[in-house]
Parts: C-alpha cells; structure tokens; sequence
C-alpha cells in the first residue's frame, strides 16, 4: 500500500486529514493492483467511485440551483454534464496530481494509465467517495466546492475547448490553429494519445486521452489556460 510519507503529501494537497487514512489509501487502489496482488475486490476503489460519484452529482446539482437561477432544467442538466464528465474530472485530477499517488499494476502502469482520463477521473470520484465518508457530506461540499466549483466557468469551456479556442485566438489572427500527435502509448485497443496545439510556429498547450479528440480538447483547455494566464 502507499507509504505514510505519500499519504501525508496528498492530503497536503488535497488540504484535507484524514481521520480514518485507510479510507484514503483504498481511493487510490486501481483494481488492476488489485487483482495483481490478489486483493479482496472490496479493497480496490470501485465502490468509493459509485459512492463519490453520487455525492459530487448532488453537490454540483445544489451549486447549480443555488448560483444559477435563471437557467430552466434543461440548461442546468447540461451545465452539470459539462463539470463532471470524465475530462474534465481527469483534468482536475492531473491539477492536483493524483496520477502520481495511484496504485496500478504493471499492465496499466505500462499502457500510461497514470495518465489516462478514465483511470484520473474514477480515482477522483473515489476520492469524493472516502472524504465524505471520512468527514460526512459537510467535507465533501469543502473539497469539491475548493477544487472542482472555484473555477466553474472554466470547467464548462472543456467540454468545447477546441471551439472557444479557435474564437479566442481568431481575434487577433488568422493563422490556423494545428492539432499535432506527438506520442502514442500502450496497444491499439487501448492507447494514449499526447496531443500539442499549435498556432503560427508556435506551442499553446498539450493534452492527453484515450481518443486524439479527447487529447485535442484537453490540448485546447490548457492553450486557453495559458493564453489567459498571460
């Protein structure tokens, strides 16, 4: 299991402690360790997932119905889907750099799961998942609102980052803007994709994804970051 030393730094992190760390620790257990160090399927992160899952659906959904009063249910179902869907949980997660604390097994290790979109967002859900049921709902609401909702508007553009991208860099130039695969890794029925994007000569983001789309639109979420940093 994860040493002490790394349980501290990611609650550091996360800016959450644990009462109970064990808790912790099964957040960050991908059932492939699982499975390859013939673990209980209890022990891995799965049901924390379904658990955190939830929460986050009904933290959101409150945040929502709160701060947006003028949107109708159709608005808000799809402002919703734009904060939680798996890209933008996993961008969050490479933010406060939870790849880093996973454990994998080799297999995945290997095929760049520490990177991949699908594994970064269940460990965040699983992490939802163990801080609610550590410090109840109460904690929950402090970290998704401190990490995931702080910055909601910039949340929303993921899911059509390539597009506000484009809008934002048109302003000032019509040079193309290039979507560029500069690695492939792990086998063809389950690779990563690195994505660059660039525009006139030059680098504005990177992205990664199970699919050259989803590392497109991470490449682009990440150009708009930087653009608007400087």
């Amino acid at each position: 299991m994860l040493k002490k030393d790394k349980l501290k730094r990611i609650q550091s992190i996360i800016k959450y402690r644990f009462k109970n760390p064990k808790l912790l620790s099964q957040a960050l257990v991908h059932s492939s360790f699982a499975n390859e160090h013939k673990m209980s399927k209890f022990e891995n992160n799965e049901r924390l997932e379904f658990l955190g899952d939830a929460v986050l659906e009904v933290v959101t959904s409150d945040y929502l119905f709160n701060n947006y009063k003028h949107m109708l249910e159709g608005e808000l179902t799809k402002f919703r889907a734009s904060i939680v869907c798996e890209p933008t949980l996993a961008s969050l997660s490479k933010e406060i750099k939870l790849g880093e604390y996973l454990l994998l097994g080799k297999g995945e290790e290997n095929s760049g799961g520490r990177n991949r979109a699908s594994v970064l967002s269940d460990a965040l859900e699983a992490l939802i998942g163990a801080v609610y049921l550590d410090g109840g709902i109460k904690a929950a609401k402090k970290f998704i609102y401190a990490t995931l909702l702080n910055n909601v508007q910039n949340r929303q553009l993921f899911v059509d980052s390539k597009t506000h991208l484009q809008e934002l860099v048109q302003k000032n130039s019509d040079h193309v803007i290039e979507y560029m695969v500069v690695k492939e890794m792990g086998p063809d029925h389950n690779k990563l994709f690195e994505v660059e994007v660039r525009h006139n000569g030059k680098i504005l983001g990177h992205g990664n994804g199970r699919s050259k789309k989803i590392a497109e639109q991470e490449a682009a979420y990440n150009a708009i970051k930087n653009i608007k940093s400087h």
